[in-house]
């Protein structure tokens, strides 16, 4: 399954590109998200926990940087897991390309996402709709961290600041108004058009 998100970073494309080469940092800007060791060459283990529905799931696994492109600002990523409880596997490939845009940076990100087990019983809208939310987070949050660093708070203030982790009802609230505003918007929009 191919989900496409984008979203801009108040920030030159050059600095939001620096912040782009710590991955440990970045993944503490995806709610949810947990680095918990390094692997060297760019490979790190981890867990990631997500919400769908009524079911939380929380895969552990890795994550390997398999392409930094300093020329078109563009980094690879595969990930591969296990759901812990044994309810499935997920793999990944995520491709963020950055891009200026005015005085900020435009960030496009690609996940070519394969699910198996309980994950994939969950339609593509609704997985889309909770990467669309993950995505809105992981933008805030990396735009707060790099706008901490600029003011010059140290890494423990900023983890400090930063520690709160992903309310999975609030996720699945907002992806489920996602839903019901594509709901809204496919029958009734139509509907009053014509009338």
């Amino acid at each position: 399954m191919l989900i496409k998100n984008e979203f801009e970073v108040a920030e030159p494309v050059e600095k939001v590109w620096q912040f782009f080469q710590n991955i440990p940092q970045v993944a503490t800007c995806l709610p949810g998200t947990e680095l918990t060791e390094e692997l060297g060459d760019d490979k790190y283990k981890g867990r990631v926990a997500v919400r769908m529905g009524p079911v939380r799931l929380q895969f552990a696994g890795t994550a390997d940087i398999t392409e930094r492109d300093e020329a078109a600002k563009r980094i690879v990523v595969n990930a591969a897991g296990a759901e812990e409880k044994g309810r499935g596997q997920a793999s990944m490939v995520v491709t963020a390309t950055l891009a200026r845009a005015g005085r900020g940076t435009r960030v496009d990100v690609t996940q070519d996402l394969q699910l198996a087990g309980a994950a994939a019983q969950y339609g593509r809208g609704m997985i889309a709709d909770v990467t669309s939310v993950l995505m809105r987070d992981f933008a805030a949050n990396l735009q707060d961290r790099i706008e901490r660093i600029d003011r010059g708070e140290s890494a423990e203030q900023i983890a400090a600041a930063t520690a709160t982790p992903a309310s999975g009802f609030a996720l699945g609230l907002r992806a489920a108004l996602m839903a019901l505003t594509r709901v809204f918007r496919r029958f009734f929009v139509p509907y009053h058009a014509t009338s």
